[in-house]
C-alpha cells in the first residue's frame, strides 16, 4: 500500500487530479443533503475543500492557481453564453422597473459592505467575501479573488481572505433570503390566491389553433394575404379546406363562403380574427385526410442564420407554411422581423416533398445541434482573456483597471452569443454542453478556493473573528432585501409572488427560487427571477471588483 500513500503525499499530476476529484465528489454529496427543502448545492464543494485543506490534504500553489483560474474562465464564459441572448431583452421597457429595483439591491449591498468594513473593523478583502457569501453569488467571489490577485503588493494571506469570508457568510446568505420571504409574507398579510394571477408580468402570449368557417360574404374571392388584421397580428393560416379538399394556405389562395381555415396565433388575436372570418368550425383540419402534413424542422444551416421566414419565402417557393417557431422552449409567431437562430425548431405545414425541400435548406440536423463548436468556444475564451487583460484608464483611479479573468470572458461570451455567428463560427452551446462546462468550471474553482483557505478557516471561526463576521454578513444579506421589499410592496404595489422572484433573482439564488415556488404555487417567481437574473449577475461581478479597489 506504499504506492497509495505516496499518491496522497507526492506533488504530481495524479495527486492533483485525485484530490480535486475527491473534493468534488464529497462536496457534491454534501451539497445534495436537504434540510426542509434547503440545500447547499454547489457550495458544498467549497466546504469539502475547506475540510481537505484543514487536514493538510492540498495541492501546490502553482497547481491551485492554474486550476482555480481555468475553472473560473470556464464558469463565467458558460454563464455569459447562457444569459447573453436574453441580457439585452431583459432591459426592455417592461423589465426596467424590476431591473432598476434589483440593481438597487446590489448597490445597497455594496454600501452596507463598505460600512461593515469601515465601522465594523473588517478588512476589505474579508468584507468582499462576506458580500459574495451573504448574497450567495459565487461569480462575484471569483471576480474579487482574481482582481485582488492583481493588486500591487497583494500577499498570499490576503488572497485567502475572500474565501474565508464567503464560507462564513454563505449559510445565512441562503437562509436570510428565505427568512425575508417568510417575514414579509406575514407582515404584508399576502393573500396568495388573490395575488397569483395579477403577479404575472407581460410576456409572449401562448399560441393556439382555431378552425374557422368562412361565413362573411365580403371575403368571397379575396386572397388570404389581403385578409383584414392578418398582417403583423401573429396569426398564421396554415390550411384551407375547399370543396372537401385540404391544401396548404398560400398568400394567393382565394376564399369562398363555406371554406374552413386552420389558424394559429395568440388567443386574443384569434378571437378578433374569428369575428372577421365567420364562426368556429367543428371540423378539425389537422385530422382531415389529405397530403398536407406537419413537421418540426431544426435550424442548423449556417447560411440562413439571421434571415426571417418572410425572406425565405417558403410559401411561394415550396408551398410550405410556418406556423410557429420554438426558441429555447418558448413558442414565437413567425413575424417578418424575427431572424432565425441556430437551434430554432420550426413547425411547418405542407406536402411531404415540399417539407423535404425546406428541410434541406434549413439543415434539420439533430446530430449537428448536439455538438458545440469547440473552435468557437476556445476562440471566445481567448478573446475574453485578451479583453480582460486590457488596461482601462478610468478618471479618479490611481492605476488602470482590468476586467480580469472573470469580467473579460463573461463580457466576450455575452457579446458573441448575442451576435450568434461570425463567418463559419456559431456561438451556440447546447444546454447539456453549457451545463457541463459551467458545472465543471465552478467545481474546479470552489475546490481550489476551499483547499487554499482550509488551513485558516477553523481557527478563524473558533478562535478569531468568524462569529462576528457572520453577524455582520447577515446585515449585508438582510438590509438590502428588507428595504427592497418595502419599496416593491408600498411604492410599486408589487404582488407577493413577483416580489419573491425579485428577491431570489437579486441574489441569483436557486434554492430561494425553489422555496418561492413551493410557497406561492405560481410561475410568477420564475418569470421575475429570469427577468432580473442576467443584469444582476453582471452587476454583482462588477461590484465585487469595485470593492476590491478599496483595498488599494
Amino acid at each position: 500500500m506504499e504506492w497509495l500513500k505516496d499518491l496522497f503525499i507526492e506533488d504530481s499530476v495524479a495527486h492533483a487530479v485525485l484530490v480535486l476529484g475527491l473534493v468534488a465528489v464529497c462536496g457534491l454529496g454534501l451539497g445534495s443533503l436537504r434540510i426542509k427543502s434547503v440545500e447547499l448545492g454547489i457550495a458544498g464543494v467549497l466546504f469539502a475543500g475547506l475540510t481537505f485543506g484543514h487536514f493538510g490534504l492540498t495541492l501546490s500553489h502553482e497547481t491551485l492557481d492554474f486550476a482555480r483560474e481555468f475553472g473560473l474562465i470556464l464558469f463565467v464564459y458558460a454563464i455569459g453564453v447562457q444569459v447573453g441572448p436574453g441580457f439585452f431583452s431583459s432591459l426592455r421597457r417592461q423589465g426596467l422597473a424590476l431591473n432598476g429595483l434589483a440593481l438597487g439591491i446590489v448597490v445597497c449591498g455594496v454600501l452596507v459592505t463598505v460600512a461593515v468594513s469601515r465601522f465594523g473593523g473588517v478588512p476589505m478583502p474579508v468584507a468582499v467575501g462576506l458580500f459574495s457569501g451573504g448574497t450567495t453569488n459565487t461569480p462575484s467571489l471569483a471576480a474579487a479573488q482574481q482582481a485582488l490577485k492583481e493588486l500591487p503588493g497583494a500577499t498570499e494571506n490576503m488572497a485567502k481572505m475572500p474565501g474565508l469570508g464567503y464560507a462564513v457568510a454563505y449559510p445565512f446568505g441562503v437562509l436570510g433570503i428565505i427568512l425575508t420571504m417568510l417575514v414579509t409574507r406575514r407582515a404584508f398579510r399576502a393573500d396568495m390566491v388573490r395575488e397569483v394571477e395579477p403577479s404575472l408580468p407581460p410576456r409572449e402570449a401562448a399560441l393556439e389553433t382555431l378552425n374557422l368557417e368562412v361565413t362573411n360574404a365580403n371575403l368571397n374571392g379575396l386572397p388570404i394575404r389581403q385578409l383584414p388584421r392578418l398582417k403583423d397580428s401573429g396569426v398564421v393560416i396554415s390550411r384551407v379546406q375547399h370543396d372537401g379538399n385540404v391544401e396548404v394556405a398560400r398568400g394567393d389562395t382565394r376564399l369562398e363562403t363555406g371554406d374552413v381555415l386552420l389558424a394559429v396565433g395568440p388567443k386574443e388575436e384569434l378571437e378578433e380574427f374569428r369575428l372577421i372570418v365567420g364562426e368556429e368550425s367543428p371540423v378539425d383540419l389537422r385530422e382531415a385526410p389529405g397530403e398536407v402534413t406537419t413537421r418540426s424542422l431544426i435550424v442548423t444551416q449556417r447560411a440562413i442564420l439571421g434571415k426571417s421566414i418572410h425572406q425565405l419565402n417558403w410559401a411561394g417557393r415550396f408551398g410550405v407554411v410556418v406556423t410557429r417557431i420554438n426558441r429555447a422552449g418558448v413558442q414565437l409567431p413567425p413575424r417578418s422581423d424575427l431572424g432565425l437562430q441556430f437551434g430554432d425548431r420550426i413547425l411547418t405545414v405542407g406536402s411531404p416533398p415540399a417539407l423535404d425541400e425546406a428541410a434541406r435548406e434549413i439543415g434539420d440536423s439533430a446530430k449537428e445541434l448536439e455538438h458545440p463548436s469547440m473552435a468557437a468556444i476556445f476562440l471566445g475564451i481567448s478573446l475574453g482573456v485578451l479583453l480582460g487583460s486590457y488596461p482601462l484608464a478610468l478618471p479618479g483611479f490611481p492605476a488602470p483597471v482590468k476586467l480580469g479573468l472573470a469580467g473579460g470572458p463573461l463580457l466576450a461570451a455575452i457579446l458573441l452569443s448575442r451576435v450568434g455567428r461570425i463567418g463559419p463560427l456559431v456561438w451556440h452551446m447546447p444546454p447539456a454542453a453549457g451545463a457541463a462546462l459551467r458545472e465543471t468550471g465552478i467545481i474546479l474553482f470552489l475546490a481550489c478556493v476551499g483547499l487554499k483557505a482550509g488551513d485558516n478557516f477553523v481557527p478563524t471561526l473558533l478562535q478569531g473573528d468568524g462569529w462576528r463576521w457572520m453577524a455582520l454578513a447577515s446585515l449585508i444579506t438582510l438590509v438590502p432585501l428588507v428595504l427592497a421589499a418595502l419599496v416593491a410592496r408600498f411604492v410599486m404595489k408589487m404582488p407577493f409572488p413577483s416580489l419573491c422572484g425579485l428577491l431570489a433573482g437579486s441574489m441569483t439564488d436557486p434554492p430561494a427560487l425553489a422555496f418561492a415556488h413551493s410557497t406561492t404555487d405560481s410561475d410568477a417567481p420564475t418569470v421575475t427571477y429570469a427577468t432580473v437574473y442576467p443584469i444582476v449577475m453582471i452587476a454583482r461581478i462588477v461590484a465585487a471588483q469595485i470593492l476590491v479597489i478599496f483595498c488599494r
